[in-house]
């Protein structure tokens, strides 16, 4: 039997190794020490592990998370099916919370026992394996769940778009459900048994993403011993879903640009011209309006990409759909580990149409798997429920007269460096808005108020002022 694969990401050799003998003997493991050795292992596999064990205090930060947040990010990103569980010495109430609203299902601190652990990564496949049997079985034809007016509208578009032969650009936020959406234009295009190919063009080395899209011939680069057809022969007919657009080299947009202009593409090292009756829906969480304007994406490709348009709303603007998605999680996942199924007091209840969900329906699903494991059968309680939540950031609450008191009070000190403190801050919002914007450079520009030009400007004057305090 086949066993499930498992990619283990962690600095320590020791730790890696122990893990591997410990959890050898169920899991098919993948080790890396570091985030880019993570993604080169992902894009080298035929196809993504079903989990995955994750340190947060990764190189070149080892002593801070937003390394390993990054990873998370670039893992769901990569296959949004896979069951993310971090494991960290950094054991901070508010690591661990955030770790989970970026899509990991749990937090373990270490050490950890291994029989704990094994029994941990082995519960998260059995939920991966029911949401795959369930979203197999969905009772909807659209498969999304909700009643309020952004979803019935969304409804309507994915209705009135999914029989025309034209491109369709699905953008929201990550956790989002972008590829549901996919799925149910797929589902009512009126030609429901053609082939859906689905392609994440953030989960695929830049180099091979040509060859990937549209195959190559024997010889044509190194390695490739042989011809290999490529998505879009493999669509056929049918509808070619091409996940993270936004991520797509530009040189490789021009030839997607010809074939959505007249069908046509080359394998790679074949001088032959192929046609592909595909239908093209494309899916991002940044803005491509913006991306085209900076010409950080073709004006052209978008313009031929957004023909039809659905914008997913995220979680936040959905207040009634929260506690459906409650009532519909819950069930789901209490039938499948058989327990029975919790319930919120009036309390948890407000609490939980309150919060915003910044991690969006993924965010809420691994919450409800978590109550659904801690308290079968109980009322759980405000407190309870707020453990889960991801703390939001606390205003200053400093008064301008306060601030200029304090401002005396360090100066009075001496030793005061104020490209220190400014570089220091600028800094900490950099990195928060890298983080935030999954390390895409024009989006965190977007969220500090900046030109792109200005940002590369700022993050190099901090590694010159970084180098000048060393030397």
């Amino acid at each position: 039997m086949t066993l499930p694969a498992l990619l283990i990401v962690d600095d320590d050799p020791l730790i890696r190794d122990s893990l591997l003998l410990v959890l050898g003997d169920d899991f098919d493991i993948h080790l890396a020490e570091d985030r880019p050795q993570a993604i080169r292992l992902l894009r080298d596999m035929d196809s993504p592990p079903q989990l995955a064990l994750v340190d947060l205090g990764l190189p070149p930060t080892p002593h801070r998370p937003e390394e390993g947040f990054r990873l998370i990010t670039e893992l769901l990103a990569h296959s949004p099916n896979i069951k993310v569980v971090t494991l960290s010495g950094q054991n901070e109430e508010s690591n661990a919370r955030h770790a989970r609203t970026l899509g990991a299902i749990e937090f373990v601190a270490k050490p950890c026992p291994p029989e704990t652990l094994r029994k941990l990564l082995l519960d998260a496949l059995r939920i991966q394996q029911s949401e795959q049997a369930g979203l197999a079985d969905s009772q909807s034809q659209f498969g999304i769940v909700g009643n309020s007016p952004p979803i019935q509208a969304m409804r309507s578009q994915i209705e009135l778009y999914a029989k025309t032969p034209y491109p369709v650009l699905i953008e929201g936020e990550s956790g989002s459900g972008k590829e549901l959406v996919a799925a149910a234009l797929q589902r009512l295009s009126g030609t429901p048994d053609t082939a859906h190919v689905v392609l994440n063009c953030a989960a695929i080395s830049p180099n091979l993403l040509e060859s990937t899209l549209f195959g190559h011939a024997k010889g044509a680069f190194t390695g490739a011993t042989s011809a290999q057809i490529g998505f879009f022969e493999k669509a056929e007919n049918g509808t070619l879903f091409l996940d993270e657009i936004g991520e797509m080299p530009q040189e490789l947009q021009a030839k997607l640009l010809r074939v959505l202009e007249n069908g046509e593409y080359q394998r790679v090292g074949e001088a032959a011209t192929r046609k592909s009756n595909a239908r093209i829906i494309a899916a991002t969480n940044r803005d491509l309006r913006q991306a085209a304007r900076t010409g950080a994406f073709r004006t052209d490709l978008y313009h031929r990409l957004s023909i039809f348009t659905i914008q997913v709303p995220p979680l936040r603007t959905l207040a009634e759909d929260k506690l459906l998605l409650l009532e519909h999680f819950s069930r789901f996942y209490a039938t499948q580990a058989q327990r029975p199924v919790f319930e919120l007091d009036e309390a948890a209840l407000q609490a939980w149409q309150g919060y915003p969900f910044p991690g969006n329906t993924r965010e809420l699903r691994n919450i409800v798997i978590r109550l659904t494991t801690k308290y079968p059968g109980i009322k759980v309680n405000a407190k309870q429920l707020e453990a889960e939540f991801d703390p939001l950031p606390e205003g200053t609450g400093t008064s301008s007269g306060d601030a200029v008191a304090d401002a005396r009070l360090v100066l009075q000190q001496g030793n005061f460096d104020l490209d220190d403190l400014l570089m220091g801050y600028t800094a900490r919002y950099i990195d928060a808005a890298m983080e935030m914007a999954h390390g895409n450079v024009s989006e965190a520009a977007k969220l500090l108020g900046i030109a792109r030009t200005t940002l590369y400007s700022r993050m190099e004057a901090i590694q010159k002022h970084k180098a000048h305090k060393i030397q």
